[in-house]
């Protein structure tokens, strides 16, 4: 194991989906040590091998220990693998995480704790947190159990499902997304009827500016149907009668931000539950 600096100790945060579990999870976890500056760096939306691959590189040069949240088994297996190579301690934030720091670091939690320092653990807190855990495991079409979920997004890709849901989480409400995804059939099966769906969209211009951006960022060159302005036409148009059909709830979130498009969720939410309960 690598001899780590125990007075700035770093900390690697991974994540296959936003990151704010990890990050969340991971700064109440550093108010336990005392007189310790843990230094962070934090990778989200990991979707590759080759991203993993980019990650090792910089963490080889000043390891540390990774903390993360992975959905994907094989990304999973993959980041291990990689950290075994290196050396380096890869654990997933949600399992003991006080316990490998001190192991990591050779440092020990401090007896008391200053007031304020961290929040204290309340069931709203434990709500939040089962929320994040949802939020993560549902993502992105993955639920196996959206008859828990208390709201659904639903959408084509790039209209802010994910960061949407993780931000209600937070608020402790427990969201699932699923994507819809041109000519093909979403899974709608196993919906309650406790759950509020609602359908998220941007105008397909907006939609090729995103997408665009997304793929340079992933230093894709090659031309692909992804950001076909027609294509995006024909998908939003079909999303949209998947929504009417339903008689599902719709936002236009082509100008909003996360913020505001949360706010909006709520409101509606709000209205969904008094509805619900006068039944």
């Amino acid at each position: 194991m690598h001899n780590l600096l125990k007075n700035n100790p770093q900390v690697y945060l991974i994540s296959d989906s936003t990151g704010e579990t990890v990050s969340i999870v991971a700064r109440s976890v550093y108010a336990r040590f005392e007189d310790i500056n843990f230094e962070e760096s934090r990778w989200a939306l990991i979707r590759s091998n080759k991203q993993i691959d980019n990650i090792l590189s910089v963490i080889e040069k000043k390891p540390g220990i990774v903390l993360y949240t992975m959905i994907n088994k094989k990304l999973e297996n993959y980041l291990q693998k990689k950290c075994q190579e290196i050396d380096v301690i890869a654990h997933p934030i949600l399992d003991n995480t006080i316990t490998a720091l001190k192991e990591s670091f050779e440092i020990k939690t401090k007896n008391k704790q200053k007031p304020g320092k961290q929040h204290k653990l309340t069931d709203d807190y434990f709500e939040r947190i089962e929320a994040l855990q949802y939020a993560i495991a549902n993502d992105d079409g993955q639920s196996a159990d959206k008859h828990k979920a208390d709201i659904i997004l639903f959408g084509v890709s790039r209209t802010s499902k994910t960061p949407t849901s993780i931000y209600l989480a937070n608020k402790g409400i427990k969201v699932a997304n699923i994507p819809f995804v041109l000519n093909q059939s979403p899974d709608l099966t196993d919906i309650s009827k406790k759950t509020l769906v609602i359908g998220l969209f941007a105008s397909p211009e907006r939609l090729q500016q995103i997408r665009t951006s997304r793929l340079n960022s992933l230093k894709e060159t090659k031309k692909t149907e992804y950001i076909d302005l027609d294509l995006l036409k024909k998908e939003t148009e079909q999303a949209k009668l998947i929504c009417i059909k339903n008689k599902w709830l719709m936002i236009d979130v082509t100008k909003k931000s996360i913020e505001e498009i949360a706010a909006t969720v709520i409101e509606y939410f709000k209205i969904f539950k008094k509805r619900y309960n006068e039944i």
